[in-house]
């Protein structure tokens, strides 16, 4: 009994003793991380907790974090090729890293002006290719000639396959005066080598005018290149400026117009709309949030809205909202088809993180994510130059002039108000 009882109190204390084992490993203290390793963790933790995508596209997101932790950190380059490396594992081109300058000029961009060849890129989910969405109106690559949906398969005789958006759009940048060489490549042409010449760019994102149809109906002509900080503001004072000097129709163009801020689109839609859902947003949880007009709407008067490939984002969500509100008749050919909205995040070093943290549907749960709006009249046209937009040359704007003066669209529009 006595070397049983023994044999129990053995055990009794190597368990203990393991005990105090465990918890000593538990209470030790960590390694302190360095300051690149807490950036990557901080990118870690933004994106897992904000992620569309709860499957981190099919992969063990916490092991992507250990990957980017494993070897030594020097400096932040080394931080922010780890945190690149770890990003692109997403198979997501719109979450990506912008180190302190691109994240200065991003927030330029979208408040602005900016110098540089005035282009909007974006790498083709599908391809991997970098596409032009469409160049910035009277911007140097707009005069060189630069279309929506060109390849730009080199800058200065680097290969585009090799590098990020931003790093892309770093190299196409620089001061004014200076030039850069681009290889594009374009559907039925192939291949073409482009010099353009950097300058300053504006970024007024509204042209309006008063224009006449042939059976004398006054239509106020606006065309939004895009979607920053001063195009609500901006466009409301055009459509007042045009009710008084006697619109009775409207034509609003969003050919080539890349979009830009979420809540830009938002407050454009109700300057159009008296009342109705604008747009859903859904996250990973699948929760919707929902953005609303409430009027009153600046106008009642019958409007239609012009598109084509190059128009993409927050282009989309106007207006795929004004067409399933009945609000818009749309003309042109089928939209970019980009349903996915980012949102931007500061990081303790001054880089930023572009994260796609959910997805749109118009009011009508229409997903239009690589598919895009089809207009209600499907105009095809050859490229145009710029002098020649919204003249007689243009198919596209004739289109809708030739709508507004029938009665169908001046009824169905008024009726659904």
């Amino acid at each position: 009994m006595g070397f049983m009882q023994k044999q129990v109190f053995r055990l009794g204390f190597s368990l203990l003793v393991a005990f105090w084992l465990a918890l000593g490993a538990l209470v030790q203290p960590a390694a302190a991380l360095t300051d690149e390793q807490k950036l990557v963790s901080e990118v870690w933790r933004i994106v897992n907790r904000t992620y569309l995508d709860e499957t981190f596209n099919h992969q063990n997101w916490s092991q992507a974090r250990q990957k980017a932790l494993e070897k030594p950190l020097k400096n932040n380059e080394a931080a922010y090729a780890a945190i690149q490396k770890m990003l692109k594992t997403l198979g997501d081109p719109f979450t990506r890293f912008l180190d302190p300058q691109q994240y200065r000029s991003l927030q330029v961009s979208t408040s602005g002006e900016l110098t540089g060849v005035g282009l909007q890129i974006a790498l083709n989910p599908e391809t991997g290719k970098l596409e032009v969405v469409t160049p910035i109106l009277d911007s140097p690559a707009d005069a060189a000639g630069i279309k929506p949906r060109d390849r730009i398969l080199k800058i200065e005789g680097i290969l585009t396959e090799n590098l990020t958006l931003d790093e892309a759009a770093t190299r196409m940048r620089g001061p004014v005066g200076s030039s850069v060489t681009l290889l594009i490549e374009r559907d039925g042409i192939g291949e073409k080598e482009v010099r353009i010449v950097r300058d300053r760019i504006e970024l007024n994102p509204v042209v309006a005018d008063l224009r006449f149809s042939p059976q004398g109906t006054p239509i106020g002509y606006l065309r939004l290149t895009q979607f920053n900080a001063n195009a609500s503001m901006e466009l409301a004072h055009a459509i007042s400026s045009l009710e008084k000097k006697g619109a009775a129709a409207y034509i609003l163009d969003l050919r080539n117009n890349p979009g830009g801020l979420l809540q830009s689109g938002i407050e454009i839609a109700r300057l159009w709309l008296n009342s109705g859902t604008i747009v859903y947003t859904v996250n990973r949880q699948g929760i919707q949030g929902s953005f609303e007009s409430f009027g009153p709407a600046l106008t009642d008067d019958p409007l239609v809205i012009l598109v084509n490939e190059g128009t993409a984002s927050a282009s989309e969500i106007l207006a795929g909202a004004l067409q399933d509100n009945g609000r818009a008749t749309l003309v042109g050919e089928t939209t970019f088809g980009k349903g996915l909205i980012q949102s931007l995040f500061e990081l303790s070093d001054g880089s930023g993180l572009a994260v796609t943290i959910a997805k749109y549907e118009t009011p009508q749960h229409r997903d239009i994510n690589k598919l895009g709006i089809k207009p209600d009249t499907v105009i095809s046209q050859e490229s145009i130059t710029r002098a020649q937009i919204s003249t007689e040359a243009d198919l596209q704007y004739q289109a809708a002039v030739e709508l507004l003066k029938t009665n169908s669209v001046l009824a169905g529009v008024g009726s659904r108000e």
